[in-house]
């Protein structure tokens, strides 16, 4: 779980650096090569330096505390929504459904390994359960969170995804940013600019939620004596783990700043669906051999939902893509 946070961090400030480094070109302004991206001395790149400016300032808006920082998250969920509805209520109109012909160009079995793949971008419903500590009725409140942030989710990215493959044939959209790229297709460039500040917004309310969710696996984890007991210590004032995030921060520094993006998502998506499949079989294993100790929440019909979940993680990961050395 230390590895599928810290890695999806680093995968999250990666394509921010790179979506505002595109936003910054737009304003006749560039970074030199050698600070632009991952290290790659053939390409001429050392060090990604935005990445780590945007986990920096993220980091120290984390050690300002939960409700403070869960303020600022909130503005920027609700400017991410309100972009996501503007790009529905613009493209609709644009949708041709000559473009969704044929509907299953790569057959049911591109289906799944684009599950498989895109299965990155699901990653944040599991944040909630980071915060089940904090949380006044974790056994009410945290289905309710969960299943309901998963439910908008896919409701909004099936939208999104049907009017952007009805907008532009599908493939067209091998692009960096292809919702803004969509917008000017079809010649609506007010709207382009502001899906991009949304995006990166959008990408940023992201990258704050994997931050969150690793410091408080770093201060369970420590404070169940796995890990150096000094890393769960609350500062006074905030109450805030702030050696754990400091250690997050370290972490999502070094792996955005200097390895290639795609590999980070590659080991992201195999790395998630595993731990997956690990915390699936701990919660039958425990719920035997330590049935009574104490739980803030009980996983319901165990064994049949975690053996659910091993089954569901496991088809994903035989769909992903391979890569031979």
């Amino acid at each position: 779980m230390v590895l599928e946070y810290g890695l999806a961090c680093s995968v999250v400030a990666s394509g921010w650096s790179a979506y505002f480094q595109e936003l910054m070109k737009g304003f006749g302004l560039t970074l030199p090569t050698a600070i632009s991206g991952p290290f790659s001395p053939k390409n001429g790149t050392y060090v990604d330096v935005m990445a780590m400016v945007i986990v920096l300032v993220l980091a120290a808006i984390l050690l300002t505390g939960v409700k403070e920082s869960s303020r600022i998250n909130n503005i920027m969920v609700l400017i991410k929504i309100s972009v996501v509805l503007l790009f529905i209520a613009v493209g609709v109109f644009y949708v041709k459904p000559a473009n969704w012909s044929p509907f299953l160009p790569f057959g049911f079995s591109g289906v799944m390994k684009g599950a498989a793949t895109a299965f990155l971008a699901y990653i944040g419903f599991d944040a909630v359960s980071s915060a089940s500590e904090e949380v006044r009725n974790p056994q009410r409140d945290m289905p309710i969170g969960i299943i309901s942030s998963l439910v908008i989710c896919a409701i909004l990215y099936v939208a999104v995804s049907a009017i952007l493959t009805g907008m532009i044939p599908y493939t067209k959209l091998n692009v960096g940013d292809p919702v803004a790229f969509a917008l000017r297709f079809v010649h609506q460039n007010w709207a382009a600019g502001f899906v991009s500040l949304g995006a990166i917004l959008g990408i940023t309310t992201v990258l704050f939620v994997m931050m969150y969710g690793q410091t408080r696996l770093f201060f369970a984890i420590s404070r169940d004596g796995l890990l150096p007991k000094g890393i769960s210590r609350l500062t006074a004032k905030s109450k805030t783990p702030s050696r754990s995030i400091l250690l997050t921060w370290l972490m999502a520094t070094v792996f955005s700043a200097l390895v290639p993006l795609s590999k980070l998502a590659e080991l992201t998506n195999i790395g998630t669906l595993f731990a997956f499949i690990v915390v699936s079989f701990g919660v039958i294993v425990l719920r035997k051999t330590q049935p009574d100790i104490k739980r803030n929440f009980r996983v319901p019909f165990v064994p049949l939902i975690p053996i659910l979940a091993m089954l569901a993680c496991g088809y994903l990961m035989i769909n992903l893509s391979g890569t031979h050395g």
